[in-house]
């Protein structure tokens, strides 16, 4: 049993930052911050970031992107801008394809999502030299530094990308909201590819100090880049000048970069224990010491963990919880933006000169990096993880922003093997508020959690919850919740979302869903509804919240439920399939019309209907043209006619690479998972190039020769490189509404 003192917990101050943080559309409507929380118009916002990069995808995939991103739940987009990208050669600037920064802008203000620019000029993100381009390295003046050699070509960088933003900031009618000041300075630092291999010199982390990032920020002025407040990276020590600059932070707990320079195990981290992370008598936690009282600025995040990448040396299957579990445990610490780096994947540009602009130590071109939207669109599972927080924090915001965080004492010092106290934390403000718990831990197994008993003293009396939950779950309970003019006296079921007077509830993974109202104590069942008074109650499965979302029809709020891909787009609905059929259902009834030859469903208070595509993830035929080197041969219907068409690849060895015509199209580090590789965009090429892959051996016992006349000879005592399957995945829409 966990007892928790609320008897006094006093509200924090909250008060609005000066104009730095703030700014104004042609409207008159208001982007600004307070000292604990975004604000639209002079009310609390809860943002939530997801970073996309245009220049990883080619534009046809950008629409699409979107949409599913605010189909998550996102409303915020992030974008790094690589200057290598599109100054690869100096004073030769490219805004063509997928390095068009202006049409990019153009669909998110199509569908209304705010944009972030993180404009560098170094930016890291696993691009060559951190985004700066080669040519800088023969210069006669150093990088990242304050002197005027570096700062002048940055003032030429940044006034082309005023150019290309230009008619897109917020006080044009625009959609770009803020942009970020350098990345991680004096901090953290990248490889100067030029020397990977060699002398591996890095880049240096800076040494300007405020003085260096004030420069920045000036320049960017001067040349245009104007947006109603600026960022920066703060942790890890990095520059953060707050006066100027609102301080962002995140986390990961899968950490490739501990293992670029030597193999080893991972050890388990602290991101899954909850912090005080917006409280002026905590100054240091881990992956959290600012150089500023931290009551005074907004606990918000720009790169949480969204999925992670593997590199050469640690190759994983991300484990999907890991995701929602760190946005579970950043909400219980404070915070009030939630930033996911990355959430959409991609694919890295070729360059002109250097045709791999990637870092070393990951995949040439893949940049799939696991993410909730995969490389090319695919849907995975912690997509419908995070947005059923993305829905709790839509549906409380303006309630839930200025509510503090409350940590019991066992958690201070907890190390992150210890796995036998129950970590949670509470975010209060009077007497009702939310009670956090995490049952995840990244790099170990956990174990179920059975009999949990957490006792919250509040000024009117005791608040018990009994639970059990499942490992690798976290949940969000609430407590003397309004529903809807009768009191919630707390659940065992996570609130997402509410239609009308139907309330839409969440039970997680072993937890039995319970309700206490009005002092009535209600035993729930997954799947199905109950009524109180005038209030209906849903509570839906895990597996069923996946597909959970509330839209936007007319005016009208609808719940939805689909167990494949839903795309809305505001006036156009579509299921995105690869395989089988879909199971779709609405609420209320009646708003979705069901086609005549359609199969009517019920679920519940849920109507719908099922949606038969006929398709099916046909395999592919292979031949071997020499060890671990196979060529596809193409589909009889070819590659055309569909919203796309991927190769997904099974395989054993080190790396995998596919080539049309010697030029490499994708790439994989061996990890035991598939390998997804789009083709319909090369449908021309393949016309007359075959689709071959080479797998790099996975070798044993390896040996490097030497004898006279620079004889060098590698003996290998066994290798495996072998295609062991290959499968057209065609993926189309079929529209419902």
């Amino acid at each position: 049993m966990y007892n928790l003192d609320l008897t006094n917990v006093a509200p924090s101050p909250v008060y609005p930052l000066d104009d730095r943080f703030r700014g104004k559309d042609p409207d008159g409507h208001e982007v600004g911050f307070t000292n604990a929380y975004m604000t639209i118009d002079g009310k609390p916002f809860f943002g939530i970031s997801g970073e996309m990069h245009h220049e990883r995808m080619s534009p046809d995939q950008w629409e699409d992107s979107v949409i599913k991103m605010k189909n998550g739940g996102i409303n915020i987009i992030s974008v790094y801008v690589f200057w290598i990208v599109h100054e690869e050669e100096e004073g030769i600037f490219r805004f063509d394809g997928q390095r068009d920064i202006r049409k990019f802008l153009e669909i998110c203000e199509k569908y209304n999502m705010m944009v972030i620019m993180r404009v560098g000029p170094f930016n890291h993100g696993e691009m060559r030299n951190g985004g700066l381009p080669d040519w800088l390295y023969g210069k006669p003046y150093e990088v990242r530094k304050d002197n005027p050699g570096f700062l002048a070509v940055v003032r030429r960088y940044f006034r082309e990308l005023h150019k290309q933003m230009d008619g897109h900031y917020y006080s044009q009618g625009g959609c770009i909201v803020g942009t970020q000041i350098e990345n991680e300075y004096q901090h953290s630092c990248a490889p100067w590819e030029i020397t990977t291999g060699i002398s591996n010199e890095w880049i240096t982390l800076g040494g300007s100090g405020e003085k260096y990032m004030l420069a920045l920020k000036k320049i960017m002025i001067e040349e245009g880049i104007i947006t109603p407040f600026y960022t920066t990276t703060a942790w890890g020590g990095a520059v953060t000048p707050v006066e100027e600059a609102l301080p962002l932070w995140g986390g990961y707990s899968y950490q490739p970069w501990l293992f670029y320079e030597k193999d080893g195990v991972h050890p388990a981290t602290p991101e899954y224990i909850y912090r005080d992370n917006h409280n002026s008598a905590v100054t240091k936690e881990y992956n959290f010491e600012p150089s500023y009282d931290p009551g005074t600025r907004p606990y918000a995040c720009c790169e949480m963990m969204g999925g992670m990448m593997c590199s050469y040396r640690y190759r994983f299957q991300l484990d999907m919880r890991a995701v929602d579990a760190l946005a579970n445990t950043k909400l219980g610490s404070g915070c009030n933006l939630l930033g996911y780096y990355v959430y959409k994947g991609g694919t890295n540009p070729l360059g002109k000169r250097t045709p791999f602009l990637n870092e070393g130590q990951i995949t040439k071109r893949s940049y799939d990096y696991q993410a909730a939207v995969g490389e090319f669109g695919q849907i995975r599972e912690s997509y419908g993880r995070l947005r059923a927080i993305h829905l709790f924090c839509n549906t409380f915001s303006g309630s839930f922003e200025d509510m503090k965080a409350v940590l019991p004492e066992h958690l201070k010092g907890l190390e992150p093997e210890d796995l036998g106290p129950l970590r949670f934390s509470v975010r209060i403000k009077d007497s009702s508020g939310f009670l956090f718990i995490n049952n995840f831990q990244d790099h170990i197994e956990m174990k179920d959690r059975r009999g949990d008993e957490v006792v919250l003293s509040l000024p009117d009396g005791d608040i018990v919850f009994r639970f059990d939950i499942a490992a690798g779950e976290n949940a969000i309970l609430p407590f003397n919740m309004d529903l809807g003019g009768l009191k919630l006296d707390w659940a065992t079921a996570q609130p997402m979302a509410k239609v009308g007077d139907t309330w839409f509830f969440l039970a997680p993974d072993g937890m039995a869903p319970k309700y206490s109202i009005c002092g009535r104590v209600i035993e729930a069942e997954a799947g199905k509804s109950f009524t109180v008074g005038h209030i209906t109650v849903m509570t839906l499965s895990r597996k069923d919240s996946l597909g959970f979302n509330v839209i936007d029809i007319c005016g009208r709020k609808a719940a939805v439920l689909c167990d494949r891909p839903l795309l809305w787009d505001g006036n156009r609905m579509a299921v995105e399939f690869e395989e089988g059929d879909a199971d779709l259902y609405m609420y209320p009834a009646g708003l979705l019309k069901r086609p005549e030859d359609a199969e009517p469903l019920e679920k519940d208070l849920f109507e719908g209907f099922r949606i038969k595509s006929g398709k099916k993830i046909c395999p592919a035929s292979f031949h071997s043209t020499g060890y671990g080197r196979y060529v596809v041969d193409l589909p009889e219907k070819g590659l055309l006619g569909h919203k796309q068409v991927m190769l997904r690849v099974g395989y054993v060895g080190d790396i995998a690479s596919a080539f049309i015509n010697g030029e490499m199209i994708s790439d994989n580090f061996s990890n035991g998972g598939k390998w997804d590789i789009r083709v319909d965009n090369e449908a021309e090429r393949l016309k007359n190039d075959p689709l071959t892959i080479y797998i790099t051996p996975k070798k044993e016992n390896v040996v490097v020769d030497t004898s006279a006349m620079a004889g060098l000879q590698e003996r290998v005592g066994s290798m495996t490189a072998e295609l062991l399957s290959a499968e057209w995945v065609e993926v189309d829409e079929i529209r419902v509404m």
